[in-house]
C-alpha cells in the first residue's frame, strides 16, 4: 500500500489594505456586523481604529499614592482570602486583602469567584481599577489582575473605543491578528512632510499606536498620526472651500436693512446688526455665502438669520431654515412668520411627524414658489423636496448635522448661500483654524433686559428642600423643568446609577410636588406626542415638565423660571450651559440647580464654575481644557467627521502646522492628483465618506 504524502501546510498570504474585516483572523461575519458599528469594514479601518487610552502598568502605585475616584494600577502583595458568600438576589460577593507597606487595599469581585482561587496568598500582583476607600484602607471593586510575567510581556495594554457585543478585549486580539498578517498600511504623506517635522512613517506608527513598549513610544505614534488626521481634515476642508469659491451661488443685489430693522418691536443689540450686515455682503459677494454664526444661548441668532431670509425674499429667492427637533422647527416657524409676514413672506413647515395631506400641500407650496421660507427638520433634505428658487439656506444648531448633510440640504440648488448657526461657543482662534470652511460672525452681546440665571450646586439629599422650592415658584405662577439623563431604569445601580425620566416622573417629581400638573417627555415618544406635550406647557396647562435632553436645544418658554438637572456630573459644561438657557427668557428672577451626589473634587470644581459664570465662551474653554474635544464638542465633533486622536486643546500647534501645511500641498497640487499625492487624496475622501471634492 502507498504511503500518503505529507500534506504541506500553506503560508497564508498577507492581506491587502482593502481586505474585508470579516476575513481577519478571529473576526467573521457576526463580528464584522458589530465592526461596522465603529466604522470599520476593511483591514485598514481596523488597524486605523486607534486605542482611546492605555493601562500602563509600567508606572504602578504604591496603595497610598494610588489616585482617589480615578482608574489606577496598583501592586500588591496578597495578604488574604475570604470564602465566597451569596448576596440577597443571588449574587456571590468574594474579597481578598491585599497591600504594601504604605497602607492595605480590600478587593472584591462579584459573580467571578474564580478571580479569586488564580490568586496565592504572599505572591504580588498588579491590579488595576477604581480606586475608592479611605486614606489608610483602599479598595477595587472587579479589579483586573495581571502577574509580573504578563506585564513583562505586554507592559502597555491599549483600551479601544466600545459598542454592543464587541469589548475592548476582543478588538485587542482581532487588531493583533491583522497587524500579524497584513501588508503595511500604504504611505499618505510625502517625504518631504515627514522629514520637516521628524515623524516617523505611517505602517511603524500604526504598529506602534497599538502595541508600544514605553509611554514615549505611544506619544511618538500619536503625534504622528494625529498631524495625519488634521492635515486630511484641513486638506478637505479648504477643498469644500474652494469648491464653493468657484460657484457663482445665488446672485443677489444689497438691500437695505433699514425697514426690517424698524418693523421690530425692540431694539436689535449692535453685535446682530454687525452679525447680518456681514452676511447680507456675503450674498452679494461673488461667491455664495458659506458662513457660521455663533452665539450664546439666547443671543439672537434667530432675527439675525431672519435678516437673511429679508434679503433673499427682495431678491426673490426661497429661504429654506433646518432645524434639529420638530419642536424647534415648529418654534422657528412661529417666530419668523412674526417677524416677516409684514413683508409678504410666506412661511411653510416640513416635518417627518406631518399629516399626508398636510405634507402634500407644503411640498406643492414649495415647489411651486408659493411658500418664501420653508422651515422643517432633516425632512427638508428628503428626496421629495423639490424648491422652485432656493437661494438662501439655515442650518440651525451646526453640531446636530454633519458636513454631508449642510451638503445635501445646498444641493437643493445651484449652490445657495449656506448659514449654519451654533449655541455651543468655540474660541475665535480655535474657531478659524477647525471651520477651515467657514467664515465666522460671533454674536457676543445678549439683549437687554435678559437676567443671570442664579445658579446653585445642591446634594441629592437637600432634593426635598429644593421641591418646597419648586413648588413655591409654581404656587406664584411659574413653571419648572426637570431634566433627567435616561428613559428607563437600567441595570447600573448604586453611586453611578442614573436618574430615568419615566421613575423620577412616578416616585420622585408627582410624589414631591401633589397636586401639580407634571408632565412627562423624552425622545421615545412619538413626534406628535412630543408636540403636545411641548405645546400644553407652553400654554400653562402644566406646572412641571419631566424630560430628557430633549429639550436642550432652543424651546422657549418665558415662563419658565426653574431649571433642575439631577445628575449633573454626566454632563459636560456646554451642555449643561445650554440647558440652563432654557430658563431666564422673561422678566423674572430664574434659578437653575445642578444635582449631584458625585464625590469626586474634579466634579465639585466644575459644577461651581458654572455656578459662578455666565459667558458661554468662557465655559466652552473650561470644557475643552478639563474634559477634551469629545465633551465639547459631542460624539459628532461638531459637524465635522469624527476626529480619533486629536485632541483639539492640546494639539493646536499640530492643527497650525496642518493648516500650513495642507493650504502649501494645494498650492503645488490644487486637487491632489500628483501621483505622491494620491494616496493622500483617498484618504480626504474617506474621511469626508460621501462629501466630493470635484
Amino acid at each position: 500500500m502507498k504511503a500518503a504524502e505529507p500534506t504541506l501546510k500553506k503560508e497564508a498570504l498577507p492581506m491587502k489594505p482593502d481586505t474585508p474585516v470579516q476575513y481577519v483572523k478571529g473576526v467573521g461575519p457576526k463580528t464584522a456586523e458589530k465592526f461596522l458599528r465603529l466604522g470599520v469594514e476593511t483591514l485598514a479601518d481596523l488597524l486605523q481604529l486607534y486605542p482611546r487610552r492605555y493601562i500602563d502598568y509600567t508606572r504602578p502605585f504604591p496603595v497610598a499614592q494610588a489616585p482617589f475616584d480615578a482608574d489606577a494600577v496598583v501592586k500588591a502583595a496578597v495578604y488574604s482570602k475570604k470564602a465566597a458568600v451569596r448576596l440577597p438576589g443571588g449574587r456571590t460577593m468574594v474579597q481578598v486583602l491585599a497591600g504594601d507597606d504604605s497602607a492595605s487595599l480590600s478587593l472584591t469581585w462579584f459573580n467571578t469567584h474564580f478571580m479569586a482561587d488564580k490568586l496565592a496568598v504572599g505572591e504580588e500582583y498588579y491590579f488595576e481599577g477604581r480606586v475608592r476607600g479611605t486614606l489608610t484602607r483602599r479598595e477595587i471593586a472587579n479589579p483586573t489582575v495581571r502577574t509580573a510575567a504578563q506585564v513583562a510581556r505586554t507592559p502597555m495594554v491599549a483600551v479601544y473605543p466600545q459598542t454592543e457585543g464587541l469589548g475592548s478585549g476582543q478588538i485587542a486580539r482581532c487588531v493583533a491578528s491583522a497587524l500579524e498578517g497584513a501588508d503595511p498600511l500604504p504611505e499618505p504623506l510625502p517625504p518631504a512632510l515627514l522629514a520637516k517635522y521628524k515623524l516617523p512613517g505611517k505602517w511603524e506608527a500604526v504598529r506602534a499606536i497599538h502595541c508600544p513598549e514605553a509611554p514615549e513610544a505611544a506619544a511618538a505614534a500619536r503625534r504622528r498620526l494625529t498631524f495625519e488626521e488634521l492635515l486630511t481634515l484641513q486638506l478637505g476642508l479648504i477643498l469644500l472651500r474652494s469648491r464653493g469659491a468657484a460657484q457663482a451661488g445665488a446672485p443677489m443685489r444689497g438691500v437695505d436693512l433699514a425697514p426690517f430693522w424698524a418693523s421690530l418691536p425692540f431694539a436689535p443689540t449692535a453685535a446682530q446688526r454687525r452679525a447680518a450686515a456681514e452676511i447680507c455682503a456675503d450674498m452679494a459677494g461673488a461667491a455664495p455665502l458659506n458662513r457660521l454664526l455663533q452665539g450664546d444661548v439666547g443671543s439672537g441668532k434667530t432675527l439675525v438669520a431672519a435678516a437673511g431670509v429679508y434679503m433673499a425674499h427682495q431678491n426673490g429667492y426661497q429661504s429654506a431654515l433646518m432645524a434639529p427637533t420638530e419642536i424647534l422647527a415648529a418654534q422657528h416657524a412661529d417666530t419668523l412668520e412674526k417677524l416677516l409676514g409684514p413683508f409678504g413672506v410666506r412661511v411653510a413647515l416640513l416635518t417627518g411627524g406631518m399629516k399626508a395631506a398636510a405634507k402634500r400641500a407644503a411640498l406643492a407650496a414649495v415647489a411651486a414658489g408659493e411658500a418664501d421660507l420653508v422651515v422643517g427638520t432633516h425632512a427638508v433634505l428628503s428626496t421629495g423636496v423639490e424648491f422652485a428658487r432656493l437661494g438662501f439656506a439655515v442650518v440651525d444648531e451646526q453640531h446636530r448635522f454633519g458636513v454631508r448633510q449642510r451638503g445635501l440640504l445646498a444641493g437643493k440648488a445651484q449652490s445657495p448661500h449656506v448659514l449654519v448657526m451654533s449655541a455651543t461657543p468655540i474660541p475665535r482662534t480655535l474657531g478659524l483654524l477647525l471651520y477651515g470652511d467657514l467664515d465666522i460672525s460671533i454674536l457676543d452681546e445678549l439683549p437687554p433686559g435678559r437676567k443671570p440665571v442664579k445658579t446653585r450646586a445642591v446634594r441629592g439629599e437637600k432634593r426635598r428642600a429644593m421641591y418646597g422650592f419648586l413648588n413655591a415658584q409654581i404656587e406664584a405662577g411659574r413653571q419648572v423643568y426637570i431634566v433627567c439623563p435616561r428613559v428607563e431604569e437600567g441595570e447600573a445601580d448604586g453611586p453611578d446609577a442614573l436618574n430615568a425620566v419615566k421613575t423620577y416622573y412616578k416616585e420622585v417629581a408627582q410624589a414631591l410636588l401633589p397636586g401639580r400638573r407634571v408632565g412627562l417627555m423624552h425622545g421615545k415618544l412619538k413626534p406628535r406626542e412630543k408636540a403636545a406635550v411641548m405645546e400644553a406647557f407652553k400654554a400653562g396647562e402644566l406646572d412641571a415638565l419631566v424630560s430628557t435632553t430633549v429639550i436642550e436645544v432652543g424651546v422657549d418658554v418665558p415662563n419658565a423660571a426653574v431649571m433642575v438637572i439631577e445628575n449633573a456630573e454626566r454632563y459636560g459644561l456646554s451642555a449643561l450651559h445650554q440647558l440652563r438657557g432654557r430658563v431666564g427668557r422673561g422678566a423674572q428672577e430664574s434659578w437653575c440647580f445642578l444635582v449631584s451626589d458625585h464625590g469626586g473634587e474634579s466634579v465639585r470644581e466644575r459644577l461651581q464654575f458654572l455656578c459662578h459664570t455666565q459667558d458661554g465662551f468662557e465655559i466652552a474653554k473650561y470644557d475643552l481644557e478639563h474634559r477634551g474635544p469629545g465633551d465639547f464638542f459631542g460624539d459628532r465633533q461638531h459637524g465635522l467627521p469624527t476626529l480619533q486622536l486629536a485632541d483639539l486643546t492640546a494639539d493646536t500647534r499640530a492643527l497650525e502646522a496642518a493648516q500650513k501645511s495642507a493650504r502649501e500641498l494645494l498650492g503645488q497640487d490644487p486637487k491632489l492628483a500628483a501621483p505622491g499625492h494620491q494616496v493622500l487624496a483617498a484618504q480626504v475622501e474617506r474621511l469626508f465618506r460621501r462629501t466630493t471634492f470635484n
